[in-house]
């Protein structure tokens, strides 16, 4: 679980990293910025949740369900402020980094899914992996 661990959020600080050459070119650059900061962090974390592994005790699928609560929420943290700052989205649930844009309701929809729904799944992940240490 360690090397998945360091491998997912190697590759999600790689794309917090590339994120931030984009936000200039993004409908909202504030979001992008917001996005680009996700990723780094959430990577930084799924690489400090790698190293932290071996001192958690958990049924083997407790663990992995942790795993992919965590991953999930850490990726779907990235993707949702990349989408609400590409498309101007986000006003219901991020009001301060949406600021004045404004997208499809669908598109506030699919942001907002994202964030309630990421919100949970990271909340969950850690709590199983505190309870595991």
């Amino acid at each position: 679980m360690q090397t998945v661990l360091y491998t997912l959020g190697l590759m999600l600080f790689l794309l917090g990293l590339l994120t931030g050459f984009a936000i200039p070119a993004l409908k909202n650059p504030r979001m992008a910025l917001a996005s680009h900061l996700e990723a780094v962090l959430n990577g930084m974390f799924l690489v400090l949740l790698g190293l932290l592994w071996p001192h958690i005790h958990l049924p083997n699928a407790l663990g992995a369900t942790a795993v992919v609560l965590i991953v999930y929420g850490a990726y779907a943290n990235w993707l949702a402020t990349l989408l609400a700052a590409a498309w101007g989205a986000g006003r219901k649930l991020a009001p301060i980094a949406a600021g004045n844009h404004s997208a499809t309701a669908t598109r506030e929809r699919i942001v907002s899914f994202l964030l309630l729904s990421l919100s949970l799944a990271i909340v969950v992940g850690v709590g199983i992996v505190i309870a595991g240490l």
